[in-house]
């Protein structure tokens, strides 16, 4: 039968469908507040024709599109390699802390947090590593490593993905530049807790306009080459990719570029981060073989046998817990490696004796590993040295010379900290860790086995799922509900079918997502409109006056509780310029990282099973999340122990620090309730925790929030 093709706007997704299909199919688009349309008709009739406006503007056989066009032919003659091993950051007659302070401070070796913050890295709540882990939070993962997302049940299998890419060794040489791309690639995944099996490989590939000219088409040439022997060494396959030969703006080429990301299947207990973990423990250097034999394209290159062997070696050395760490070497060498393995923990590190090429040279294929007292680190076709020390004292130290973390740290972190800030920011001013104690809780009228929980889903929602399943996990009974707005006739029927279910609700949530648009609170106006619909305001008054219900609100959900007064006030009201807000963090951008917050009051029945002092990590994801107020609110909120989690730094003290206080937030304030408690809004994701998350950042990650909520009508 005919078969239509339909496009939906959100992602401008196209797909396929089968005429029987379609009414169904948009129905499910609608559902989800989805603009969908047939956009085509698949004909039998092999020809491509396209309307605008009722005429006819294309109308081409498909045999005349399956001939590309004319045939075109080249004779391609690839340049001969260039030294490609003195394109790294080794500098001959450079001491070693001059070195190590070159490869703190370099651009492709510095840190890039205050990019990587910008971007939400728990939301699904399934992530494994954070981006930098450690109790720093500092040190780089080399493989994004997430859980299977399910919406219902548990599992501890994950993917992992990594990418390789030199565009130093790419330029002096396509060939060695794509073999070791994939080589990095593969040994970032191994070096992460993945097994050398079922890996596959997809390649990203960027070169500048080869024209008529045969050297030009030569560098894709030449990197495809190295591509291919590396695959056919490893025995893994590409299954697919993105290439252009667009890269060339007058007389700007950009360099060869053939990325290669590598991926595959894990279980998260094996999953192993790079930030050394201890003092006092082995750090040794596995090396691959190298191929010095010849003359010809791969010399100087690891051998895929020898490299196999290794992995193998690895991987049962970090399933067996006697690899406690383990880092491949990258552009910046064993250097760069040892020196973000340090920083997480603020362990330091002795380096046994070895040449300074070797440590700041490249070493593609090595690892790194932080081993066990009983680790056997015996294996065949592979070199194995002693590379150093973990150390308490905080400095990495090679013979007499050494250099303080402290200042490695600040030229490591220093480099972009203009353009990409994470430490400047105002101090809020003094603040005080909180304390306010209750023995009893507000109880309902009406008992339930399985309270009812409803979460509405506006425009820029994306937490529906992740809170969704927590609360079903502490055993309530969600009930998703898309607040659809694309016509007035859709809100008026959004806020009926709203009105109507509150009746039958025992709790409400709201779940965070993005605000939107260049002013504080862009998605949460949307949000408190909709709760001051009178229909909705007065269900909201009875859930919590007459019924004794509870309201939740985290991230943009915090901010909509604030707005409508719901928070501190406990009732919908008109707010003004003497209420709390929400606004935009100190730093100006969105932070993404893990923070500890000490409950401050444990007078909201959604902290029962919490005790006042107790601290929790959780992540926040947000750029509007800096809590202010007048001085003479906060002491009362403060008194009347409204002021429930406060953020703390790694004593357990409530700061303004940035690094701890990620937004700025007056007196450390990261979640409060109404007066009664029934009400509590907090910035931080307590809906995002599972078993074998965040396996990089240490800390007490399960607040129960959700099970106190449940047991408040049991």
């Amino acid at each position: 039968g005919t078969e239509l093709a339909i496009s939906e706007s959100q992602e401008r997704m196209a797909v396929v469908l089968a005429p029987e299909d379609v009414a169904a199919f948009r129905a499910l688009a609608d559902g989800e507040n989805l603009e969908s349309t047939v956009v085509a008709t698949v004909t039998e009739e092999p020809r491509l024709v396209m309307y605008w406006q009722g005429n006819k503007i294309v109308d081409i056989s498909r045999e005349f599109l399956n001939s590309n066009g004319a045939d075109k032919h080249i004779d391609i003659s690839p340049e001969s390699p260039r030294d490609w091993k003195s394109t790294s950051l080794y500098t001959s007659g450079r001491t070693f802390a001059a070195g190590m302070r070159r490869v703190a401070s370099d651009l492709n070796t510095c840190s890039k947090q205050g990019l990587s913050q910008r971007f939400d890295s728990t939301i699904g709540a399934g992530t494994v590593l954070m981006p930098f882990g450690g109790v720093n939070q500092i040190t780089p993962i080399q493989a994004m490593v997430h859980k299977i997302p399910l919406e219902k049940g548990n599992t501890d299998d994950c993917s992992l993905m990594a990418w390789g890419y030199n565009p130093y060794i790419s330029e002096a040489s396509p060939y060695h530049g794509a073999y070791l791309a994939v080589v990095e690639s593969v040994s970032k995944l191994i070096a992460t807790g993945a097994s050398f099996k079922d890996v596959y490989l997809s390649f990203q590939e960027y070169f500048g306009s080869p024209k008529q000219d045969g050297a030009r088409w030569g560098k894709p040439f030449a990197a495809l080459l190295g591509a291919f022997e590396a695959q056919m060494g490893l025995g893994i396959g590409s299954i697919g990719g993105k290439d252009s030969m667009s890269g060339t703006f007058e007389g700007l080429d950009v360099p060869p570029t053939l990325i290669s990301f590598a991926v595959t299947m894990g279980k998260t207990g094996n999953i192993v981060s790079p930030e050394f973990k201890a003092a006092g423990h082995r750090v040794v250097l596995f090396k691959p073989y190298i191929d010095e034999d010849g003359s010809g394209a791969g010399r100087g290159l690891p051998k895929a046998d020898s490299l196999i062997r290794l992995w193998d070696k690895v991987a049962e050395m970090v399933e067996s817990g006697k690899a406690v760490a383990a880092y491949t070497p990258g552009i910046g060498g064993i250097a760069e490696a040892v020196m973000k393995m340090s920083y997480g923990n603020g362990i330091g590190f002795s380096f046994e004796t070895m040449d300074l090429e070797d440590i700041f040279g490249y070493c593609y294929g090595g690892m790194i590993l932080e081993v066990t007292d009983d680790a056997d680190i015996t294996g065949r076709s592979f070199d194995i040295e002693l590379l150093g020390h973990t150390t308490e004292d905080q400095t990495i130290s090679y013979g007499g010379d050494s250099i303080g973390l402290v200042e490695l740290l600040g030229l490591y972190q220093g480099r972009l900290e203009t353009v990409f800030p994470t430490l400047t920011a105002g101090m809020t001013g003094p603040v005080s860790n909180l304390e306010y104690r209750t023995r009893s809780w507000p109880t309902p009228l009406y008992k339930r086995a399985e309270p009812k929980v409803l979460i509405p889903v506006f425009p820029g929602t994306n937490c529906e799922y992740d809170s969704a399943r927590a609360i079903r996990e502490a055993g309530g009974k969600p009930e998703i509900m898309v607040i659809k707005n694309r016509s007035a006739d859709e809100i008026g029927r959004a806020v009926e079918a709203f009105a109507a279910s509150l009746k039958e609700t025992q709790m409400v949530f709201i779940p965070g997502g993005f605000s939107g648009g260049d002013e504080p609170d862009g998605s949460a106006k949307f949000i408190t409109a909709f709760f001051r619909n009178a229909a909705v305001t007065e269900g909201v008054t009875e859930l919590l006056e007459k019924n004794d219900g509870l309201m939740c609100g985290i991230c943009n959900g915090f901010q909509a509780l604030i707005k409508l007064g719901l928070v501190p006030y406990g009732k919908i009201i008109d707010t003004d310029e003497n209420c709390p807000t929400l606004t935009f963090n100190t730093l100006g951008s969105h932070q993404s990282k893990i923070v500890r917050v000490r409950v401050a009051s444990n007078k909201s029945p959604w902290l029962r099973f919490c005790n006042v002092g107790d601290i929790y990590s959780v992540p926040v994801s947000h750029g509007e999340g800096r809590f202010i107020a007048p001085d003479d609110v906060i002491k009362n909120l403060a008194v009347m122990g409204q002021i429930a989690t406060q953020y703390v730094d790694l004593d357990g003290n409530a700061s303004s620090d940035i690094l701890f206080n990620p937004n700025g937030s007056m007196m450390a304030i990261e979640g409060i309730t109404s007066p009664d408690g029934r009400v509590f809004g907090k910035m931080g994701h307590a809906e995002r925790v599972g078993n074998g998350l965040y396996k990089n950042v240490p800390g007490e990650y399960f607040m129960h929030m959700f099970e106190s909520g449940i047991r408040y009508f049991k």
